[in-house]
């Protein structure tokens, strides 16, 4: 038979209901950074996809570029949408959201 551990013994003492809603709040502050960087990562990549195409789209060879010829304002557009997915990334690895 297996013995099942006790709450209180001598070498343990009990948990306090304020030591375990601090363990659970810092249990569930990690989950969250994890869920808030796995966010900013997918974000992140999704718009230097963005940014990297609308910089360099007079290279590509679609009709969108017939209708609408590619201009500086997609150059600037593009760097800006580019430097802030890799600012994204950039907190995602950080994981610096609750200090």
């Amino acid at each position: 038979m297996k013995k099942i551990p006790e709450e209180s013994t001598p070498d343990r003492e009990p948990r306090s209901a304020e030591t375990m809603a601090e363990e659970y709040e810092r249990k569930r502050s990690k989950q969250v950074a994890s869920m808030r960087s796995l966010m900013d990562y997918a974000i992140g990549v999704i718009i230097v996809t963005i940014g990297a195409f609308l910089f360099f789209r007079n290279q590509f060879d679609i009709d969108f570029n017939k209708q609408f010829p590619p201009n500086d304002s997609d150059k600037i557009i593009g760097g800006i949408f580019f430097i802030y997915g890799l600012w994204r990334i950039y907190r995602g690895y950080k994981k610096n959201y609750f200090k």
